[in-house]
């Protein structure tokens, strides 16, 4: 059975793509099969793993418009082991397109669930934005919701909002609906800020937020302009250790 996990959270710049590329990339060198579903109109997923979104042909705006998923659609780095349904600027489309649709909201989920099987982990990175790509995305996660959480105070005020819309998705579309988990990401070991936020998410998720904290990297930060993860780029930088930490905990949490 794949693991089907969305990262998701509105607010834009925390570490939410860096996280998707990076845990993705570790669960495939620990030997995983995995796919990367890039659902954000900007794509930058896409491009971090050195695909130029401009030249895709097939991708999730097809996925999504189409309700099926061709061979060409689904690429695979050999070097990483890492699969990729690539997005493109014509996603930002789809909203629109999907709005006279019926069941639009179960259109991702429907189209992944061909692949049933095929992968150990599907991960999904949602746009900064809470409109109908992301809620296809909270209603395919068949296994929970991955919340990136940059350790700065204004990333505690989107909480609220973000826990208030996968609440309505439980109760309209998808009862099952969970938060797998917390990320912390950017935390500055400097500052007493982080410590506070990583306190207050704590108590806001409790027993919910993952051990392995992403701290701010230079490295993480450089990466995305080569094309590359982490564990490619700079594979003993604090950044580096710190996404083969959360891949390591993710899976020892689900062999439960």
């Amino acid at each position: 059975m794949t693991c089907i996990y969305t990262l998701v959270n509105q607010k834009g710049g925390v570490g939410k793509t860096t996280t998707a590329i990076n845990l993705g990339a570790y669960l495939a060198q620990l030997g995983q099969r995995v796919l990367i579903v890039d659902l954000d109109p900007q794509a930058n997923a896409t491009s971090c793993l050195g695909v130029d979104k401009r030249a895709v042909q097939t991708g999730t705006y097809e996925a999504l418009l189409d309700g099926d998923l061709s061979a060409s659609s689904i690429l695979f780095n050999e070097r990483l082991n890492l699969a990729l349904l690539p997005s493109s600027p014509s996603l930002a489309g789809a909203e629109v397109e999907l709005v006279d649709e019926t069941s639009r909201e179960f259109r991702l989920k429907n189209t992944l669930s061909s692949l049933n099987g095929k992968y150990d982990y599907i991960l999904i990175d949602c746009p900064p934005s809470l409109g109908l790509l992301t809620v296809n995305g909270l209603v395919a996660a068949r296994d929970g919701v991955l919340v990136p959480v940059q350790c700065e105070y204004l990333a505690l005020e989107g909480l609220g909002q973000l826990t208030q819309t996968i609440q309505r998705v439980q109760s309209a579309l998808f009862p099952g609906l969970r938060v797998r988990g917390v990320i912390l990401t950017m935390f500055d070991p400097r500052t007493r800020l982080s410590a506070d936020v990583v306190r207050e998410v704590n108590n806001h998720f409790p027993g919910q937020v993952f051990k392995s904290i992403v701290p701010r990297s230079i490295r993480l930060a450089e990466a995305p302009s080569y094309g590359l993860p982490i564990s490619a780029y700079a594979p003993v930088s604090v950044g580096a250790q710190a996404y083969q930490s959360l891949a390591k905990e993710l899976l020892k949490g689900d062999e439960r």
